[in-house]
């Protein structure tokens, strides 16, 4: 059998496993091995496998994902998340709508301590949607925001999705990280547009809460002041080349101890829950990166990436018009797939085709995020809008994914934005020394 038939098998039988909810590490290392064993053998095949398995795991590159992860962790245990919301309310929630737009302001700056879009919608949405509630907002404003919000987790650096890209593509952690934080910043100005637009529209959606005095304001500013610390001590020192990006990790996880011991929030009993909620993320990261890894060297074999950037390379279309029909198919994509699963099975098939086409794999990198972030808030899969169905059990999906809708939009607007000019997203890593 021809190995790009096989390859193609091989895709259809991922995506088959996907449907049935074999777990997704463990679905590409079967397809990954079984295929590579129909193609070169079964003891080469193996030997792949024990290779992959060991070379990923004892990477140090990949230290990096266990270190972000666990600040996340501790930074949520330490109580910054609430004194975030604490601050965004104090200054918005007077406006009409102005509680959507704390959630959304929180949530940008607690994606700056967390690489997760579902632990930051979970966090925000435990803190917003009961006061969202009590001033009587509507459930589809209330549900959507946070929902939609909660996908800057993945944009704003620390990202997991950039990490998993950077090791998979071998670019620079550190200058994905940088290239996230305009996009991240316009993609959270364009949300709380949004917002704005749908409360201007219908003023019953969000109506005002009380007006807060001009120094309760000033006081509660100071909120904020952690979780900048932990971004700039964090991103601005991979930014200066003061250290290596799992050193960045590792002093933003220690400092957010150091602030939850400072605030005496954070309980012996606490420290252990929040590494153990580490712990069980980071594995599953690495079994995902390391079941992509076999699953790619599979692809390689099969010849598909290489004949799929040729064909690409050689339609009489625009190079543009080319990166649009990608883009649409991680946007199908989503529909079926977690973002972290989106990403790691299609990388080693449409990266050689980006590199083909000669776009800047930093900026792309930006956009399969954008895209991925679609993913987590669309129908069928759409995982932020479980995680907020958890939190809020009596609204129904349907009004939660009919409040997500206007935020695509938002979405879309800056991909198109990055496409025309992709310097939003690489005017910043440009500026950091190779």
């Amino acid at each position: 059998m021809n190995p790009s038939t096989v390859g193609i098998i091989g895709i259809g039988l991922l995506l088959f496993l996907f449907l049935i909810r074999m777990p997704v590490a463990f679905a590409m290392a079967l397809v990954g091995v079984f295929g590579f064993s129909f193609l070169a053998g079964s003891g080469p095949a193996l030997g792949l496998l024990s290779q992959d398995v060991f070379e990923t795991l004892s990477s140090y590159p990949l230290s990096v994902i266990p270190m972000f992860i666990l600040m996340g962790s501790f930074a949520f245990a330490s109580g910054i998340s609430h004194r975030l919301y604490k601050t965004t309310y104090a200054w918005f929630g007077s406006l009409r709508g102005g509680l959507t737009i704390a959630t959304v302001v929180a949530c940008a700056g607690f994606s700056a301590i967390s690489g997760s879009t579902a632990a930051t919608a979970a966090t925000m949405g435990k803190i917003a949607l009961p006061e969202m509630r009590k001033y009587g907002y509507k459930n589809t404003l209330s549900t959507g925001t946070v929902a939609a919000a909660g996908t800057l987790g993945i944009l704003i650096p620390p990202s997991t999705i950039l990490i998993v890209y950077g090791i998979m593509t071998e670019e620079s952690i550190g200058k994905l990280f940088i290239a996230g934080i305009l996009p991240g910043i316009i993609l959270s100005l364009f949300f709380v547009a949004t917002v704005a637009i749908l409360c201007f529209r219908k003023p019953e959606l969000g109506p005002p809460a009380g007006p807060t005095p001009f120094k309760h304001k000033l006081r509660s500013t100071l909120g904020i002041i952690e979780a900048a610390i932990l971004f700039v001590l964090t991103i601005g020192g991979m930014f200066l080349g003061w250290f290596s990006p799992t050193q960045a990790g590792a002093i933003g996880a220690g400092g957010a101890v150091v602030i939850g011991l400072l605030r005496g929030q954070l309980s012996w009993k606490n420290f252990i829950e929040s590494g153990k909620d580490g712990l069980l993320t980071s594995c599953m990261v690495m079994f995902i990166i390391t079941g992509a890894t076999v699953f790619g060297h599979f692809m390689a074999i099969s010849n598909i990436p290489f004949i799929l950037a040729d064909w690409t390379a050689g339609l009489p279309v625009s190079t543009m018009s080319i990166m649009g029909i990608i883009i649409f198919m991680y946007f199908i994509g989503g529909f079926f797939m977690d973002s972290m699963a989106l990403v790691v099975v299609t990388i080693p098939i449409f990266f050689p085709v980006v590199q083909e086409l000669g776009f800047d794999p930093i900026w792309f990198g930006v956009i399969v995020v954008l895209v991925a972030e679609m993913g987590v808030i669309t129908p069928p899969v759409g995982v932020n809008v479980f995680v907020i169905k958890g939190i809020a059990p009596d609204i129904p999906l349907g009004t939660i994914f009919r409040g997500i809708f206007p935020f695509l939009w938002a979405i879309a607007l800056l991909i198109i934005l990055l496409m025309i000019f992709p310097e939003i997203a690489t005017f910043l890593p440009s500026l950091i020394e190779s």
